[in-house]
């Protein structure tokens, strides 16, 4: 086997490189385990490298990070006493060194997935090793799927093997056919963990951690040991807010430097190596530096359990940044940089109890992720369906179905899901599906150019980010091409800058120069990627947008975009509420019309208006949920009109109906026959029962009615009678009657509540001689009375009369008879003649 240089020490992976060649030759594929610091990364591809299966291929490395995969290549050759680019090389986006002699080539994953495109039997690689396997990144699952689909299809004698520092093996050796698992001992060096209290202050705004106990914890770092000190932050913002709670460490000595995925490949070399002078360094870094990274110098590590993680709502389309905490293995694997080079500590910025808490392992990013740029991948490898090939954890469903959707809305594929033209030249192209539509259908050279600046801009971090320039793209646009004719900017807006213009010469085919931007073109472009995310403005406020999707949409009301009226937003945060932009170029209604014409959907539409309270009658153009244009439809189709109405009646509530005096009396009677005779047949009339049932006995007496007012002129009467079946129309007056007659010859009013006999007020001396309680129904259902006193005051209430005459009549007598001496009380009420006049006088007359 190839050994380092003499300089070599050994580390635990040593002691398993012997098995992991015998794994590989015999069963060609092995999954190795081995704790960070272990080695595996720089050991185990040279100690392969002139293994006898491998019969002289090269071996092909992945690794998740450019700045581990350059790392790497540059240890390994270095312990070969060689320049990188000879036996040991890499190769990442924008950069590679590899040569004719090169025997382990370095690269990112999407480097070996366009490989495999190209070249799907991998004729000059006899390994593929997938190294960091746990942070299963989507590139990471989709290059060992398709690695996995050449083994079984082309290459069965292509070796793989998975490492990892914390991995669960066992899902992993399965998917590789029951692969032998071989692990490791652990780090070479111990480390002593120490969970602090949780820090008291405020996160600075924009960030999701206190800068303030960031700074405190790496003094207590530096004040208890010695080397330097890696700190663990969850982004940029919160990278640069604690470098300013740091900045008096400079007048001890000590070098702040960040460490993250933004920078040039200088300054992260810079961050990686010791200082020369010996002095002591803190190093502010992202994830990035979590795995297969060798930090120089590092002794000590701050970790406050954060990441942040964009997460895919395949709902909305939209993704969302989130900060997380990280699991216990994403823990152990930072602590694990502490002790590279000798004991180390690490300071964990959460309680102990907490950690026991977390998830023991970062949930894949297959899960979570915009799956667009797979869906393209696999169709360009000829699979429709992820099905048809091995996965660890495969696409989930929804966002598959979103991801083909858009492939689809993109031209990328045709009715039946297979590549178009267009598809293929999007598929050929390094971007994400989106920014390969605007490239790929941009025309001439002048677009083709100023679509590769946009898509640069977009792929990369912003320029111009919390300057006066707010969202729009063209002023990054104009920064842009003024740093490319003259380098005219500084800092890190320099560095944005200068990493657009490589992606932008990248993607750009015959690097033609774009002339001064024409917002127009600029908007069509991004249309062509984006043409879900086009807005319209909402309302009067400012800032204030529709996107096609129905979702809102916010920009910083003092934004110069704020005040435009249709805007296309390829950069922007899903939010919990509104999406808000972050880049956004104006557009005008013909440029929409134009670009999206095959999205415009026109229709009649005829419904009820509950602000205006009447029935709306339009005709529409939308673009998804957002209205392009609306008119007055005059003539509109008479049935829908009266459905709509019929809905307004339904939103409004009956209440909105004239019920008038008798209306509800109308209803109750029903409701009553209902409840004495169940088996008749009489229809539901309650209110839930009428507003169910609203299309079958109110449409017929709607025609001509357009608001609510006109309701007025409804006959509810008729409307409600209608309903019930023709044999029991005659029996409703005779079972229900509105009205008795008492003995004293008034016609009264009964009072209906369904379920309850009916009531009727009535003057006692109105029923004297009245022997017998009358009733409705047939004589079924007893009336209540309710006696009143010659001035209308309740007296008694009974559904017994022959019982009230005779029992509480006398004492009702004896109280009222001197109250009301004009009035007859007679002894005898059941001989008595009743009498419906208020004195004797009247009675006579």
């Amino acid at each position: 086997m190839t050994r380092p240089g003499p300089e070599h020490t050994t580390l635990p992976v040593d002691a398993v490189l012997d098995t992991v060649s015998r794994a590989l030759g015999d069963r060609g594929a092995a999954v190795l385990c081995a704790p960070p610091g272990s080695g595996k990364t720089t050991r185990v591809p040279l100690a392969l490298m002139d293994a006898p299966w491998l019969a002289g291929r090269r071996i092909v490395m992945l690794e998740p990070r450019r700045v581990a995969a350059r790392a790497a290549a540059r240890f390994m050759a270095a312990g070969l006493h060689e320049r990188v680019g000879d036996r040991v090389g890499f190769r990442v986006r924008f950069e590679s060194a590899v040569s004719d002699r090169t025997r382990v080539e370095v690269v990112t994953e999407g480097v070996l997935a366009r490989r495999l495109q190209r070249d799907p039997e991998l004729a000059d690689t006899g390994l593929v090793i997938f190294d960091e396997f746990h942070e299963r990144s989507l590139e990471t699952d989709l290059a060992l799927a398709l690695t996995l689909d050449v083994r079984r299809q082309l290459r069965d004698d292509l070796r793989v093997l998975v490492m990892s520092a914390t991995l669960d093996a066992a899902p992993v050796s399965r998917l590789l056919g029951d692969a032998p698992v071989i692990e490791a001992a652990g780090r070479p060096w111990p480390v002593t963990v120490e969970h602090l209290a949780p820090p008291r202050g405020r996160a600075a705004p924009g960030t999701t951690v206190d800068p303030a106990a960031v700074a405190g914890a790496v003094r207590r770092a530096l004040d208890g040991g010695d080397g330097d000190v890696l700190v663990f932050l969850p982004g940029v913002r919160e990278i640069r807010r604690s470098a300013e709670a740091l900045e008096d460490l400079r007048a001890r000595g000590v070098d702040v430097l960040a460490l993250h995925g933004e920078l040039p490949p200088d300054a992260q070399d810079r961050a990686l190596r010791a200082a020369a002078d010996g002095s002591r360094r803190v190093v502010l870094a992202t994830n990035l530096a979590e795995s297969s990274l060798t930090v120089d110098g590092v002794r000590a590590v701050v970790d406050t359990g954060l990441a942040r993680r964009p997460h895919f709502d395949p709902n909305t389309g939209l993704t969302r940044l989130e900060t997380v905490p990280v699991s216990r293995a994403s823990a152990e694997q930072r602590a694990g940089r502490a002790a590279r080079q000798g004991p180390g500590r690490a300071l964990r910025m959460w309680p102990e109890a907490e950690h026991a808490r977390r998830a023991e392992h970062e949930p894949p990013e297959i899960r979570s992720a915009d799956l667009a740029p797979l869906a393209l991948e696999l169709a360009s490898w000829g699979v429709a369906e992820p099905g048809a090939l091995d996965w660890l954890d495969p696409p989930p469903a929804a966002a598959w179905g979103r991801a083909r959707d858009l492939l689809a809305q993109l031209g990328a594929l045709d009715s039946h899901g297979r590549l178009t033209a267009l598809g293929r030249r999007m598929a050929a192209l390094p971007a994400h599906p989106r920014l390969a539509r605007m490239l790929a259908g941009a025309g001439d050279d002048a677009r083709e150019a100023l679509a590769a600046d946009l898509a640069a801009l977009l792929d990369g971090p912003d320029p111009l980010r919390g300057t006066d320039a707010g969202v729009d793209l063209l002023p990054r646009l104009d920064a842009l091409r003024a740093h490319r004719d003259a380098r005219r900017a500084s800092g890190g807006s320099a560095r944005a800058l200068a990493r657009a213009e490589r992606v932008s010469a990248q993607l750009r085919p015959r690097r033609a120069r774009a002339a001064a931007t024409d917002p127009r073109h600029a908007g069509a472009l991004l249309l062509a990627g984006y043409p879900d995310r086009v807005a319209r403005r909402r309302g009067a406020e400012r800032g204030r947008f529709l996107l096609a999707s129905g979702r809102g949409l916010r920009v910083a009301p003092e934004d110069p975009l704020a005040g435009e009226e249709w805007l296309v937003v390829p950069d922007l945060d899903a939010g919990a509420a509104d999406a808000f932009a972050f880049r956004a170029v104006a557009l005008d209604e013909p440029t929409v019309r134009e670009m999206l014409h095959d999205r415009i959907t026109r229709s009649e539409r005829v419904a009820w208006n509950d602000r205006e309270q009447a029935v709306e009658a339009l005709r529409e153009e939308r673009i998804g949920a957002m209205v392009l244009d609306r008119a007055p439809l005059a003539d509109a189709d008479a049935a829908a009109v009266v459905a709509a109405m019929a809905d307004g009646v339904r939103r409004m509530g009956l209440g909105a109906l004239p019920w008038g005096e008798h209306g509800r009396e109308l209803q109750a009677r029903i409701e009553s026959l209902r409840a004495w005779e169940p088996d008749a047949g009489w229809p539901a009339c309650d209110d839930a029962a009428l507003l169910d049932t609203l299309d079958e006995w109110l449409t017929p007496y709607l025609a001509g009615m357009l608001r609510r007012e006109h309701l007025a002129r409804l006959d509810l009467d008729a409307a409600l009678r209608a309903r019930i079946p023709g044999h029991l129309q005659r029996r409703l007056d005779e079972g229900a009657p509105t009205h008795l007659r008492v003995p004293g010859g008034s016609r009264l009013r009964l009072a209906y509540v369904p379920g309850e006999a009916p009531r009727l007020p009535v003057k006692l001396q109105e029923m004297l001689g009245c022997r017998e309680t009358p009733a409705v129904c047939w004589g079924r259902v007893p009336v209540v009375l309710e006696l009143l006193s010659p001035a209308r005051r309740p007296l008694h209430v009974t559904q017994d009369l022959p019982s009230f005459w005779a029992n509480a009549y006398p004492q009702v007598r004896k109280e009222m008879r001197g109250r009301y001496p004009k009035h007859p009380w007679p002894e005898d009420p059941l001989s008595a003649e009743p009498t419906r006049h208020t004195t004797r006088r009247s009675q006579r007359r």
